[in-house]
Parts: structure tokens; sequence; C-alpha cells
């Protein structure tokens, strides 16, 4: 979801559809949408969700041969507050596979950004990955820098029907830059559909 600077209400939803292990574009779908729900901080899934489910059904009508084996989202899955976020509300509701991939951590069970970029940092290896475990013990997801220049990490976790490991590798394969092309291209896309239909709306 990309959002117009001059009316924060008007928003591109898109869903990108790309060849694995290619990373090749093969479908997208878009909408233009003024989302229902207010924003209010951890509850996106509520705002953005319908307008996404949405667009998977297009896809499902439009091109059904191109229906996501995989859905990775450009927000988190249990690394959240309540333990369920849009990448969890997606995977259910669209009953598939589904991966979270946040670009900023929100800070529960004891994790900071900073806790996270000093293990980071104290890695000897070239992985640039750290597990995401809070104060209870309880992993949450993982921290991942997609190359040893990247300086912001991104933060991977589970949404629905996918492990961890899993859900790390597939970001891994999928990175050309900092975030995985599957929410990059996403990215890209709406903010290009929007900046060229705002003035139509």
């Amino acid at each position: 979801m990309s959002y117009c600077k001059d009316d924060p209400s008007l928003a591109c939803g898109a869903v990108v559809v790309l060849n694995l292990p290619t990373l090749e574009v093969v479908h997208e779908e878009y909408t233009l949408a003024r989302p229902r729900v207010p924003y209010i901080p951890g509850f996106l899934a509520f705002r953005e969700a319908p307008v996404l489910l949405e667009l998977f059904g297009k896809v499902k009508e439009n091109a059904p041969h191109f229906y996501p084996q995989l859905i990775m989202v450009d927000g988190n899955g249990i690394l959240h507050p309540r333990g369920f976020g849009l990448a969890c509300h997606l995977g259910v509701l669209a009953n598939c596979p589904t991966i979270g991939v946040g670009k900023n951590l929100h800070h529960v069970d004891g994790l900071t950004l900073s806790s996270v970029k000093q293990l980071l940092g104290a890695k000897q290896d070239l992985t640039n990955l750290v597990t995401l475990m809070g104060s209870s013990g309880i992993i949450w997801g993982a921290g991942l820098r997609s190359s040893p220049i990247s300086v912001k990490p991104m933060f991977i976790s589970t949404g629905h029907r996918i492990s961890l490991d899993t859900a790390v590798a597939i970001v891994q394969m999928t990175c050309k830059y900092r975030v995985p092309e599957p929410v990059r291209q996403a990215d890209i896309r709406s903010r290009e559909y929007l900046r060229k239909h705002q003035i139509k709306c």
C-alpha cells in the first residue's frame, strides 16, 4: 500500500507476482482506495487487509495460474505488539503461507533497534543475520542485513503456515537490494501507479 502525499486518505494497493527463481514480474494488480479505518499504530491490518484481499481476488479471477503460492508482506507477522500483524491477518484470510518483512522494529518483549544493531555488529561471519529473541525467551523473528554494506536491517517474522527458517531462506533468495524483490517491486509500482492516477480521483 502506498499513500498519496497530498491526500493521505487516498491509497494504492498493489499485488505483484514474481516468479522464483528468476524474480521476473509475471502479473500485477492495482486498486485505488480510501481505507475506511483510520491509521492507528499497531492496527494496520484492519486498514490495509481488506484492500489487499480484494486484489488477491482480482488475481484469482484474472490470472488464476499466477495466484501466489506464498505471500510476502510489507509489514510484520508475529513480530508485533499483539503477536499478530498484517502478515498474519492476510495469511489466515487468504489461507496462504505468508512472510512478514518489516522495515521498522516493533519494540516488543525487550527488543530494541539498538540491541539488534549491536548483535549484528558483533557478528564475525558474513551472514548478517540474528535471531530476535525477547526477554521472555520467545523467538519473534530475525533481523537481517541483506548485504554486508547494508546499514539498516529488515525484520522477518512468520505470518502463517511457514517456519522462520524457511521464511529467512526465501527472503535471502529474493534479495537484490535492501528488501526482497517482491516487496520492493510492489512498493515501486504502487507509488508509480498512484502518481499516474491520483489526478483522476
